[in-house]
């Protein structure tokens, strides 16, 4: 049997709209992918320097099945387009009050640094704590991650299998009480608290479920050679090679419907594009905002993308650092979260804030500084629209004199121009008022509240850090996949199929991974 080839436009050149647009292309859909910019990637940007292209937005690849499944849809392989490099050495953490720390990809390795760093007690917490994480990842990873909604049966079941992670899952259990009763160190209590910021949330105020972050890193990260922007460019090729058209410098102003249904996209060209669906990779926050008009503003209710997530001021700059032992992740712990979190929370910036660096060239194993290197150091900070005067000069003092006291010096410094604030990731991204995560994930049903693939707009799905599952590079990349294969389930239950020239029989290969080769 075969359909005729619906036209579908995908909004954004994100991780989602990348996915989404080269699944559906791969089933034989005629896909449009328009792009506001004048690149691939959304917020994984970069930005030019002396040292070449310094990454701008996400520094850490975890999770690479899910990219190696994206290619193998397309019938090729990601190692013949990319070159990713492992990092046994996940990150390394500095405390002012004294004492530095290695995390592994080896647990045992990191079980014996923890020993050398804080004692034997410190060691066995770890121990236990990284096997509940363990068994909290395997609890939700099928029914959570890679189901097109949150399946709360099949978690219930998997949770009733594992009683070691039912203090994980009671109500108003934050993070960061769970920690405090896992970890008597209160440095190591501070370390894994962080991992609620990977989706934009506090420690204090985010659920314990999300302990499960760290082994999404503990499974392993991967360095993208050339930086992580080369990934953006990888998947726009290989959209390209399967015959999506691209067009970038261009936005979709409105989504138009008729009798309830999507049936043409009105770009900032004046054009308008028919269409049979359409995909929105962009916060879902601009949707509710009507921003892309009458037609698309009822898609959701508002507790999809209400209350926001946090957002950063990232500068991204080339320059020498003074003789220190960086690695690639870095990670500089102010002396207490309540002086971050709390101002956060009251929409200032932090008192005294914990500073995460990217060494990106350090991210090879024979690194050897001969001159002016990238880097990239991010502040957590409140989602903000309007930026006061002098906002640029406090976030330079609460960054560079922080990081002297540690040792770290640069020169030359970088210039303001370098700073991308939290009111410019608000320009960038239209309706996401600054936020980098879409909704708050600070409460215990925030993960179910996020919206899925399918909307309230029949033909109109999302995509991207802002739907299900969640933020992040390869939980983007899923929503991509999950955005395709609903609209194309949808697609194939709409449509008239003609006969077939023989009787009996009909094709049973996946319309998602029929040209895939064979794992």
């Amino acid at each position: 049997m075969a359909a005729t080839r619906q036209k579908i436009i995908v909004i954004g050149a994100g991780m989602g709209g990348l996915s989404a647009a080269i699944r559906l292309a791969a089933a034989g859909m005629q896909v449009t992918l328009v792009e506001a910019q004048g690149y691939p990637g959304g917020k994984m940007r970069s930005l030019a320097s002396g040292a070449g292209p310094i990454d701008a937005g996400p520094t850490v690849l975890t999770l690479r099945v899910v990219f190696d499944d994206l290619f193998a849809v397309a019938g090729e392989n990601l190692d013949d387009h990319l070159t990713l490099v492992p990092q046994p050495l996940l990150a390394r953490h500095w405390w002012l009050e004294g004492g530095r720390l290695d995390l592994f990809a080896d647990p045992g390795q990191s079980g014996a640094a923890i020993a050398d760093f804080a004692g034997p007690k410190a060691e066995a917490e770890f121990h236990h704590f990284n096997r509940q994480s363990a068994q909290l990842y395997k609890a939700f990873e099928r029914p959570m991650l890679h189901a097109m909604r949150p399946d709360l049966a099949g978690i219930a079941l998997n949770a009733l299998r594992a009683p070691a992670i039912w203090q994980a899952l009671l109500p108003q259990r934050s993070l960061a009480r769970h920690l405090a009763g896992s970890f008597s160190d209160p440095r190591l209590r501070q370390l894994f608290g962080r991992y609620a910021t990977y989706v934009g949330g506090a420690p204090d105020l985010s659920p314990a479920v999300l302990a499960l972050i760290w082994q999404a890193e503990a499974r392993g990260v991967w360095a993208v050679l050339g930086g992580m922007h080369h990934l953006a460019r990888a998947l726009a090729e290989l959209a390209i090679r399967l015959g999506v058209t691209i067009r970038y410098g261009t936005s979709a102003l409105k989504i138009l419907r008729q009798a309830g249904r999507v049936t043409e996209v009105v770009l900032s060209d004046g054009r308008g594009m028919k269409c049979d669906a359409v995909v929105f990779n962009g916060d879902p926050a601009a949707l509710l905002a009507g921003l892309l008009g009458n037609g698309a503003q009822q898609a959701l209710k508002p507790i999809a993308a209400h209350p926001r997530s946090l957002s950063a001021w990232v500068w991204s700059f080339a320059a020498t650092p003074a003789p220190f032992d960086l690695v690639h992740h870095n990670v500089f712990f102010g002396s207490d979260p309540a002086r971050e979190f709390g101002p956060i929370r009251q929409g200032r910036m932090p008192d005294e804030a914990t500073l995460y660096i990217c060494a990106q060239d350090r991210a090879v194993p024979d690194f050897t500084n001969s001159g002016p290197e990238r880097f990239e150091i991010i502040m957590n900070a409140p989602a903000k629209t309007s930026l006061s005067p002098h906002e640029v000069s406090e976030c330079r003092s609460k960054t560079f004199p922080q990081l002297a006291k540690f040792g770290l010096t640069f020169s030359p410094q970088p210039a303001d121009q370098t700073l991308m604030t939290p009111q410019g990731f608000a320009g960038l991204f239209p309706g996401s008022q600054g936020a980098l995560y879409g909704r708050s994930p600070q409460s215990l049903m925030a993960s179910f509240q996020r919206p899925g693939a399918r909307t309230r707009v029949q033909g109109l799905y999302l995509a991207g850090g802002g739907a299900h599952p969640g933020a992040g590079v390869p939980m983007a990349a899923l929503s991509g996949k999950h955005a395709a294969e609903a609209m194309l389930s949808d697609l194939t239950s709409d449509a008239s199929w003609p006969r077939t020239a023989m009787r009996g029989g009909m094709s049973m290969v996946s319309r998602l991974t029929g040209r895939a080769q064979s794992r």
